[in-house]
């Protein structure tokens, strides 16, 4: 009679072709080849895979970095390090530890990170606290797409953890699809083909890689940001003789507005304590008190010239005088400043149907303004996503002001990107899906629902 081994008793089942290795190791080497075989969207496999290594090795810390563009090596996922660390941590092919493992095409192991020469600190990570380092590059088709490292505050690598990160470098090329939708991206359609794509039409699925900014997931319908028309035409129809009372009185009530929505910014900011960040906002707050500037706009109305027209004519008179006066940059952008918010006063006082954006869309543009905040965010977009073009400490506290998820530093963004396109936004990992699939659209549905739910601890 046979009799079945206790499962308490030993961690090797014994079968009728022989022993079942079941330890600890083993089984969350088999369980990460099992996620890589899956077929799963992109952004579960960059949360899983990380996690999955760190089991295996008993690593604090793991990270993936992909190789994007020919020498850029950026962190999309890792399990260890703050969430905002993704899409920020970047280094070239050949610098740092990890670049170095990718330039040369071999694992690298460090028993204490500051004594290589190729190391590099990244301030603000916290990796000083796991010194003990392992790299592998991950290897496509026809190269290095990317490296896995793993990190220990003690205990050093082994030999056979090397050789194990190693041949899960190959698993993680085959799972994680990535080289593929990358090319594609970058690479593009011919553009004759990219000519004839209609808004809302396109069916090609890709994914562009950004800088996140303000995490979050989202999915919804493309709008281009928008500015009212530089050359407003007619006049503002409130009243059928055009008395230019009334208009000075709709303009004055959009001055009102416009200083309330700073106060509210203000405010704000200094509750995501970006006060020193927001200073900016104190400009259009002085342009706004400006008597000088309402009472040129009242001048030209009184003149016979439309909302539009006065506010876009001050501009340009600004504009000049700053340009004959200086070629300061604080000049040049405080004239910038004035345009932006007169369009903004603009859309308050006389709407521009053309400049209008549909309700909760994803915002698309190469660059964001304070009149987006005035103005755009009425539509309460779900999330914005910037081109190559959107740099600068303003930019990115400007987003933060809005809240919506966002990316920014979107290479080829307009390339694939037109007014209607569905798209699903991950700002966790920094990465947008033009065209996503059902099964992403279904995932992201599901993991904006379960982040919905209230945490019990706090119940």
């Amino acid at each position: 009679m046979r009799t079945e081994p206790s499962k308490t008793d030993s961690a090797m089942e014994l079968t009728p072709t022989g022993t079942e290795v079941r330890t600890p190791r083993v089984d969350a080497v088999v369980a990460f080849v099992k996620l890589a075989a899956k077929s799963i969207p992109i952004t579960t496999f960059l949360d899983e895979a990380p996690r999955g290594i760190a089991r295996a090795l008993r690593a604090d810390i793991c990270s993936l970095y992909v190789l994007e563009g020919e020498e850029t090596l950026v962190m999309r996922g890792n399990v260890g390090f703050k969430k905002d660390a993704l899409g920020e941590v970047r280094l070239l092919v050949g610098e740092g530890i990890t670049g170095q493992a990718v330039q040369s095409g071999q694992a690298i192991r460090v028993d204490h990170a500051t004594t290589h020469a190729a190391y590099k600190h990244v301030t603000g990570l916290g990796e000083e606290d796991f010194p003990i380092f392992l790299v592998a590059p991950i290897f496509g088709k026809v190269g290095p797409i990317g490296a896995i490292t793993v990190q220990r505050g003690k205990r050093p690598f082994s030999d056979a953890d090397a050789e194990l990160l190693v041949a899960f470098g190959a698993s993680i090329a085959a799972g994680i699809k990535y080289a593929a939708s990358k090319d594609s991206a970058q690479e593009g359609e011919p553009s004759e083909k990219r000519a004839t794509r209609r808004a809302g039409g396109g069916t090609r699925r890709v994914t562009l890689p950004g800088r996140p900014i303000v995490a979050g997931r989202a999915l919804g319908a493309i709008a281009a940001l928008r500015r009212p028309a530089q050359r407003a035409s007619g006049r503002l129809s409130l009243d059928p003789k055009g008395d230019s009372a009334i208009e000075k009185r709709v303009l004055k009530a959009a001055f009102e507005t416009a200083a309330k929505s700073i106060v509210a910014l203000r405010a704000r900011a200094e509750k995501l304590a970006l006060v020193k960040d927001a200073l900016f906002l104190d400009t259009y707050g002085v342009i706004l008190e400006d008597m000088r500037f309402r009472e040129r706009a009242f001048e030209l109305i009184d003149g016979g010239a439309p909302i539009a027209s006065a506010l876009s004519q001050v501009a340009r008179e600004v504009t000049r005088a700053a340009a004959s006066l200086t070629k300061d940059a604080f000049i040049d952008e405080r004239a910038q400043d004035i345009e932006d918010l007169c369009d903004a006063l603009t859309m308050l006082a006389a709407t521009d149907k053309r400049a209008e954006l549909p309700s909760k869309s994803i915002l698309i543009g190469d660059n964001l303004a304070v009149f987006d905040l005035l103005i755009s965010a009425r539509a309460q977009p779900v999330a914005v996503i910037l081109s190559e073009r959107a740099k600068g400490n303003r930019t990115r506290t400007l987003l933060r002001l809005l809240g919506a998820p966002s990316i920014i530093e979107v290479r080829g963004l307009f390339g694939w990107a037109n007014d209607g396109d569905i798209a699903l936004i991950d700002a966790d990992h920094g990465l947008v899906t033009i065209n996503p699939s059902k099964r992403e659209i279904a995932h992201v549905r599901e993991f904006r629902k379960g982040d919905a739910k209230p945490d019990p601890a706090n119940s």
